[in-house]
């Protein structure tokens, strides 16, 4: 465990030091296999400097363990990593000037909290004053100052997680790693931690890469997303890029929540008119997306609508009937799972408009929202 505390602050860091300060990080064609089993194929990525970038995806997707090669706790199998084009692959953790925070804390039991947040600096020979210095100062920021004193089984899950990105933060590195650091707290408090996170964001002047299966906190958090899917990125970009312009079926349905529905249909004219068809719906396309979309007139689409892309008002767009299902109470809004033709339907609803399971409702589709994607390549068309 020392090796993961103390990385970034071993005695040869200046001799590895970035100029400027922050670096910028770039994975060069990175690729790691276990085995017989990849894990990561050839993968290229920017990091922007002082940028908050988040890595998310499903589990298995390959993000944890970019991060953890960016670390140097696992050997690139190809490739390399290089910070201000110096490549960085061969340097060992504690030459790297990073600093992570793990999912399940990683705090030495038998230390106070203020032994756990300075034990680095002091394996580093830090003088004490500095120590103290550092550590009164980021436990304040962090709302720990108090607990100082105490063992980490006597803290709360929240407050544990403070202490590691405390420990963090004392190191004063370049760069900081978030190794999915919310996934063990309750609903609660992960939306309050979230909110503290982006503070910090806006407070430090440091890199940061966060991992995350949670769209919702990649979407709060990151100045930009990469999404990736079996390995492979499947977009990056800013959260309101990724939600307003997916490039393909899977990140569209893994961005925004609720989640997108995707109904099956057929691209066809009628009247004159292009027209979107399939099991108890027909769209009619705006100008600018039957001028875009003519050459595929006939072929099989699917169809990609945001639950927000419904309206009670059946004169805010084309209409279609759907069956109450299930209607989920939030307080000002509902969410409903209805039923189009064979397939579940979601829908945001006002919870001020009283629904009932099992009766039929007009709704409005806002024609100029949806999005058509490749029913084989899933690629945005």
């Amino acid at each position: 465990m020392d090796r993961f505390i103390g990385f970034g602050i071993g005695n040869n860091l200046w001799k590895h030091a970035w100029e400027g300060g922050l670096p910028n990080i770039r994975f060069d064609k990175i690729e790691k296999s276990f085995g017989n089993v990849r894990v990561l194929p050839p993968v290229d990525l920017q990091l922007n400097d002082g940028e908050f970038t988040v890595l998310v995806g499903p589990s298995g997707c390959g993000k944890s363990t970019t991060l953890r090669i960016l670390a140097g706790l696992e050997t690139l199998s190809g490739g390399e990593i290089y910070f201000d084009e110096k490549p960085i692959s061969h340097l060992e953790p504690k030459e790297r000037d990073l600093a992570m925070v793990f999912q399940d804390y990683a705090l030495y039991p038998h230390m106070n909290i203020a032994k756990n947040m300075s034990f680095a600096l002091r394996l580093a020979r830090v003088p004490k004053s500095e120590i103290d210095e550092k550590v009164k100062r980021v436990a304040t920021m962090l709302n720990i100052d108090h607990l100082l004193q105490r063992k980490p089984a006597e803290l709360s899950g929240g407050q544990r997680q403070r202490v590691a990105m405390g420990r963090a933060l004392v190191r004063d590195a370049s760069t900081f790693l978030f190794d999915e650091p919310l996934s063990n707290l309750d609903a609660k408090l992960r939306a309050k931690m979230r909110t503290e996170l982006a503070e910090m964001r806006n407070t430090l002047d440091k890199n940061m890469v966060y991992v995350t299966h949670d769209q919702i906190e990649a979407m709060t958090l990151g100045d930009r997303i990469v999404v990736m899917s079996e390995g492979v990125i499947q977009q990056q970009g800013t959260p309101e890029e990724l939600f307003k312009s997916p490039a393909n079926k899977f990140v569209a349905g893994f961005i925004g929540s609720p989640t997108m529905n995707f109904l099956d249909g057929e691209l066809m004219t009628e009247s004159g008119q292009l027209t979107v068809k399939g099991d108890g719906f027909s769209l009619p396309l705006t100008d600018e997306q039957s001028t875009r979309l003519a050459s595929y007139t006939d072929k099989s689409v699917s169809v990609g609508i945001r639950p927000s892309s419904f309206s009670s008002d059946v004169s805010q767009g084309a209409p279609i009937s759907l069956r109450i299902i299930v209607s989920e109470y939030l307080g000002a809004q509902s969410v409903l799972v209805t039923r189009c033709g064979a397939a579940d339907v979601l829908v945001e609803y006002e919870s001020s408009s009283p629904v009932k399971a099992g009766e039929i409702n007009e709704f409005a589709i806002r024609t100029d929202e949806i999005m058509l994607f490749d029913h084989t390549s899933g690629k945005r068309l």
